[in-house]
């Protein structure tokens, strides 16, 4: 099973983070998302800085058909915004999370899964959401060893 069977529920600090904002159809995410990555890593180089945590991917609206998304790294004091890389923060809130196990093609279905086990246990969240891909294809190249946590801020 992709996702983890452990929820948990915790606290999330606020984080400043440098970001590439992303409005792109669903279809388009795979072209975009690398080159936007890259970006980010660049301009982290560029300023003699390393990310203070993994990539993630904040989607801000939930959309079927349009992604609304930040695709960044959380980052330290000193950065400065380049080009399209700019300031951003992941919020400060109480999130579940759950942990994907798996290649990306089962992110669709695993957080699926995950919000409805939030909405079986009546769990009200907001309409905001975030992945963090722990380990990745920089890891590992075998997929099976990849783990993305999913984190669903919530409104309580």
């Amino acid at each position: 099973m992709p996702l983890a069977a452990t929820l948990a529920f915790l606290p999330s600090p606020r984080q400043a983070t440098a970001v590439v904002r992303l409005t792109v159809p669903r279809g388009q995410i795979q072209e975009v998302m690398g080159p936007a990555i890259g970006e980010v890593f660049q301009a982290l180089a560029a300023q003699g800085l390393k990310p203070a945590g993994p990539l993630f991917s904040y989607h801000l609206r939930m959309d079927p058909a349009v992604f609304d998304l930040e695709v960044g790294v959380p980052v330290g004091p000193g950065f400065e915004p380049q080009g399209r890389v700019v300031a951003s923060e992941l919020p400060a809130v109480e999130v579940a999370r759950a942990v994907h196990e798996g290649g990306y093609e089962g992110l669709g279905p695993s957080w699926g899964e995950f919000r409805a086990r939030l909405e079986a246990q009546g769990i009200p969240r907001t309409e905001g959401l975030w992945e963090s891909y722990a380990r990745g294809p920089e890891s590992s190249s075998d997929p099976a060893e990849w783990r993305t946590e999913l984190n669903q801020p919530l409104a309580r």
